[in-house]
């Protein structure tokens, strides 16, 4: 054995051994009680263990010019602080341009005290109240009092006491040191919010108290007068009580928010995705077994067909999903519901490469060259092809991580690893292994199926049928999809608020519209979620508190759960549509201009126009089933772009070798070999892959079924249209004269 194989031998047998110790355990292990006994080395996404993800906008319009410039870095340290004192274990906030703030709570599943926690501005003030009978009466017939405005105190007596209060504060929560709950020792020991204040803050008070015994000093929180207690005697000793009626949460919440301090500016919560941790494992158990499922189709498959060499291909495969997962361990990323579809991609593109490989073993063994030969030759001739392949999947997998937001970017680092791993374990590895059994086993022989012999079929004779065929299909699907207008878009795209419930028992439609309807909703979309337990019900604004409450009193005896929250606001949802359109098409751009580098203009513009017939296809098979277009959408058609561009460069890398060494025949004749003899590998790759895309879309979960639908359309369009679309195209182009002017 030379030393360069023993070298690459041992690098491989290390880098399983490595990548095998990063990621074990893989995932985090929790007792009954929820407390996690060996944590993993994989973090799980949102939409895998439960949790919240918001974003918030700090809202500086009304801030001086000279304090905008801090505002946000104040707003997101204070947020920290509340949510560390709140008890979330492994959140994550970051800034996002100018005045957003992304923060992800994992385990957090009780939505209004997590906003309302993570949203108060919790500016708090001490004002005295009036107690001149006059000017109050004066104030509740509107008129103007100066210096004071009328209030009315919050709590079980709202909106039934006013208050006369002063519009100075004599004191604010600025001088707050710590706030704890306690409990009254008299009554039923209800709890309040004890303050203690600084020196400056203490003298203060003091003076307050003492100038003003008799009289009431309201407290006021966000502008609304939580407690107004009577000074009875001077307090010196700079403590303070807030009390109204709180619950021990309620007074437990408030002390978290007074000791982390005031926002500096009012938060707007633009978009919330909350998944409730049912919701959460029933996705790790639906993205697992679909993994399984098809990992153990295609391992079956390649063995059952390539004998050997798929043996060969299984152990590549194995070792490219350790390396995703090890990549994932060591960077710190994020394993989220997309990112197992990317990780189940993977899979096919990995099968891809290795089938383009095989073949092409295959034909050198039937020109009647010698193993070892055959196989150095093999993988000469298919690198090219394997490596624009794959490298025009990355540029639309860094488009979709440039412009996706949450779990879609886990898609595209998930599936960009699992690319560039591929390139290593289907070239290199494969081949080490072959050369190993070459050299010391004396391997001469390799027995693969063949289900596909060659063909001779003229393909390029339909072209123009082919062309008013798709223009059809194509028209009619977006006819369908512009006649839907906007119920084609999802909470993602046109705003509003979706909350996914699952009843104990099957629920009607009809009954649940009913009570929409007496709360004033009707108009509210309504779907059948997969299972006649869960129901999907979309508004424009949320209504998430009223609609629980509403659902526990008229469904006293189908106890229910909710699974997941998103709300999105309008601005926030044209946005991400304009993003996605502008990630789309820029993907598009980069497939061009790569596939213009690498053959030519032509070639790149009929790749293209092939490409754009794919996604119009899905596009058009969505409007038809009525299935709504979100981010996962989006990543899925970018997919589809690549996988399909992915598809036509293996036939055009065919076509540049076969001008280079047929010395006689038109160019027509020449894609038609091209293609002909690349068919077997298009129909086998296509149809491996669409194992894995079947196990997605039937075992992988309703989460992802919208997903996989779209690449099961558009893996189907992409055989069609590789061969009769972008193939034909080229000649259509092409100046009638001889192959031999064409060198």
């Amino acid at each position: 054995m030379n030393k360069n194989l023993q070298w690459k031998l041992l690098g491989i047998i290390i880098i399983a051994i490595v990548s095998i110790c990063l990621i074990w355990p893989p995932f985090t292990v929790k007792d009954k009680d929820g407390k996690v006994v060996q944590k993993g080395k994989i973090n799980l996404g949102l939409d895998l263990q439960g949790g919240m993800h918001v974003v918030l906008r700090v809202d500086t319009a009304k801030l001086p010019l000279d304090a905008k410039k801090d505002a946000l870095d104040r707003a997101i340290e204070i947020i920290r602080n509340r949510i560390d004192q709140f008890g979330v274990g492994e959140m994550s906030i970051q800034r996002q341009g100018k005045d957003r703030i992304i923060a992800q709570l994992p385990g957090v599943t009780d939505r209004e005290r997590a906003l309302e926690i993570i949203g108060k501005t919790a500016h708090l003030e001490f004002k005295l109240v009036s107690d001149n009978v006059e000017d109050m009466k004066k104030a509740v017939n509107n008129e103007a009092i100066e210096g004071y405005e009328l209030k009315h105190l919050e709590g079980e007596r709202a909106g039934r006491e006013g208050l006369l209060v002063a519009k100075d504060a004599a004191l604010t929560g600025d001088a707050i040191v710590d706030a704890k709950t306690e409990f009254s020792s008299s009554g039923f020991g209800e709890p309040y919010v004890s303050l203690t204040l600084d020196s400056k803050g203490a003298k203060v008070f003091a003076d307050v108290t003492a100038a003003n015994i008799g009289k009431r000093l309201a407290i006021v929180l966000d502008g609304k007068v939580v407690s107004a207690p009577v000074i009875r005697e001077a307090i010196p000793s700079g403590q303070a009580q807030i009390s109204g009626s709180f619950t021990v949460d309620q007074a437990n919440d408030l002390a978290v928010i007074l000791r982390a301090g005031a926002l500096p500016a009012p938060v707007v919560v633009e978009e919330e995705r909350t998944v409730g941790p049912l919701l959460g494992a029933d996705s790790i158990r639906s993205g697992i077994r679909a993994t399984l499922i098809g990992g153990l189709l295609v391992f079956i498959f390649m063995l059952v067909y390539y004998r050997l060499a798929g043996l060969i291909a299984n152990f590549a495969l194995a070792l490219n999903l350790l390396l995703i997962l090890a990549c994932l361990a060591i960077f710190k990323g994020t394993l989220t519901l997309p990112g197992i579809a990317g990780l189940i991609l993977t899979i096919g593109m990995s099968v891809d490469a290795n089938v383009l490989i095989y073949e092409r073993i295959r034909e050198e063994l039937r020109l009647g060259k010698s193993l070892r030969a055959a196989i150095a030759a093999g993988y000469h001739r298919a690198f090219s092809a394997i490596m624009d392949s794959n490298l025009t999947t990355i540029v639309a997998a860094a488009l979709i991580f440039k412009f996706g937001t949450g779990p879609i970017r886990g898609f595209a680092i998930t599936l960009t690893i699992g690319l560039l791993a591929n390139l290593f374990t289907a070239v290199t590895c494969t081949r080490a292994i072959f050369e190993l059994l070459c050299d010391q086993f004396d391997l001469s022989k390799l027995n693969m199926m063949q289900i596909f012999p060659e063909t001779h079929i003229d393909f390029i004779k339909r072209r123009k049928v082919c062309y008013a065929i798709s223009a059809i299909i194509i028209i009619a699907g977006l006819a369908i999809f512009a006649s839907r207008g906007e119920k084609n878009f999802g909470v993602d795209f046109s705003g509003g608020t979706l909350q996914q419930f699952m009843f104990e028992k099957a629920v009607k439609v009809d009954d649940v519209r009913r009570v929409l309807k007496e709360m004033g909703f009707g108009n509210a979309s309504l779907q059948q979620y997969g299972d006649p337990k869960e129901i999907i019900v979309r508004t424009q604004k949320d209504i998430t508190k009223e609609l629980n409450a509403t659902f526990k009193e008229k469904f006293k005896d189908n106890p229910f759960q909710m699974l997941r929250v998103e709300t999105v606001g309008p601005a926030v949802g044209r946005n991400l549509r304009q993003s996605a359109v502008m990630s789309l098409l820029l993907g598009i751009a980069g497939i061009l201009i790569y596939v213009m580098f690498r053959f030519n203009l032509k070639y790149a513009f009929a790749g293209v126009i092939a490409l754009f017939h794919d996604v119009f296809i899905a596009v058009g098979a969505l409007a038809l089933t009525g299935r709504q277009f979100d981010l996962t959408i989006v990543a899925a058609l970018l997919t589809i772009a690549g996988y399909s561009i992915n598809d036509t460069i293996v036939i055009f890398d065919r076509i540049r070798e076969n001008l280079r060494i047929v010395k006689k025949g038109s160019f027509l004749e020449i894609v038609n070999l091209s293609v002909n003899q690349t068919l077997g590998r298009t129909i086998l790759t296509s149809g491996v892959t669409m194992l894995v895309v079947m196990a997605l879309l039937f075992q992988g979960g309703e989460v992802l079924n919208d997903f996989a639908f779209c690449l099961f359309i558009g893996f189907i369009s992409g055989v069609y249209s590789t061969v009769y679309i972008a193939s034909p195209l080229i000649i259509s182009w092409q100046k009638k004269t001889a192959v031999k002017t064409k060198r």
